[in-house]
């Protein structure tokens, strides 16, 4: 009987011991498999294409993906504070079109383009507005203010696109600084401030508390409701000037921009192992999603493979995610 009872002793330690490893297995995976991911499909493709391997090429990708990631920069908050924005589209549509229209009825570039990153923390901070003082769910809340946002652009427009002829009006984001295009510096400087915000401010402090644990936030004092729409503002904040960037590089505001940018930008930030149920992120992550998906659309496009295969392959990614996650969430 004693023997009995010692076995039992050390095969629950055992099992104790393998949760542990598991734990942190899982956290592994969830902190550095996009890095890890990154990094071996960059490998490959370098191998694959001896035109992968180059800094024009390079800086093209970076260049390209630069709306998406701003937007998955401030999304990743969004997420992390135990929300979902589902506007950034709609916003980045009605800020496109107000710049260009700005642009053409005041002659003034640099009015049309400033003005995009106010225009969309305002409409960001409406979105925080409607979820915090009517108690719907940033999800719905979300959705249905998308619709709207995006019936405004048309309006605007009239369905149309709106011209712009000034050529200083694409320097943004076309033009090139010291061999690096401006967008690519916009991109920096945004990832520098929403990281410090989130990791060495008191309000990043807040927004990972309110993610883990609101009431448990609101208890201790934290001021949740205005956190949470500081957290909207700033995702349309970054919705505004990406479509600065966007609405520059075709020099015409078109009404149905940054459509579907919105699920992408989720997409990324999931990929990169941010929790959908909140608390836990890292902007770092998020962008590492941004590109990892790119990757995954460059590569298929050097083997001439159906692009189908490419959504099913990011979506599989995704999945393994979103269960790395759940996992993770049973064990604490």
């Amino acid at each position: 009987m004693a023997d009995m009872n010692q076995n039992e002793s050390v095969g629950a330690y055992s099992n104790e011991r393998d949760l542990t490893r598991g734990d942190k297995v899982i956290t592994l995976l969830r902190e550095y498999a996009v890095l890890i991911l990154l990094v071996a499909l960059f490998i490959a493709l370098s191998f694959a294409s001896d035109s992968f391997f180059s800094l024009a090429n390079i800086l093209n990708i970076l260049n390209q993906q630069t709306p998406l990631a701003i937007i998955a920069v401030a999304g990743t908050m969004v997420i992390i504070a135990g929300g979902f924005d589902l506007s950034t589209g709609a916003i980045f549509a009605v800020a496109n079109v107000l710049a260009a229209w700005m642009a053409v009825h005041f002659g003034s570039v640099t009015l049309g383009l400033a003005l995009t990153p106010l225009i969309g923390l305002i409409l960001g901070s409406i979105n925080g507005l409607i979820v915090t003082r009517l108690k719907i769910h940033s999800f719905l809340a979300t959705l249905a203010s998308s619709l709207a946002y995006r019936a405004i652009a048309v309006l605007i427009t009239g369905g149309a696109l709106i011209s712009v002829s000034d050529p200083h009006f694409a320097t943004l984001g076309r033009e090139k600084f010291l061999g690096v295009f401006w967008a690519i510096y916009v991109l920096a400087g945004f990832v520098l401030v929403a990281g410090f915000l989130l990791n060495r401010t008191t309000y990043g402090r807040h927004v990972f508390a309110i993610g883990g644990n609101p009431e448990a936030a609101e208890l201790s004092g934290i001021a949740v409701d205005r956190v949470r729409v500081m957290v909207f503002g700033f995702s349309g904040l970054a919705a505004g000037l990406a479509s600065a960037i966007a609405v520059s590089r075709v020099a015409s505001g078109q009404p149905l921009a940054g459509t579907g940018i919105e699920l992408q930008a989720i997409a990324a930030i999931i990929l990169g192992g941010t929790s959908i149920y909140g608390g836990m992120g890292a902007i770092w992550r998020s962008l590492g999603g941004v590109y990892l998906i790119a990757l995954i659309g460059n590569g298929f496009n050097l083997m001439n493979v159906n692009p189908l295969f490419k959504d099913l392959v990011t979506g599989v990614i995704i999945l393994l995610a979103v269960a790395i996650s759940a996992s993770e969430r049973k064990r604490r």
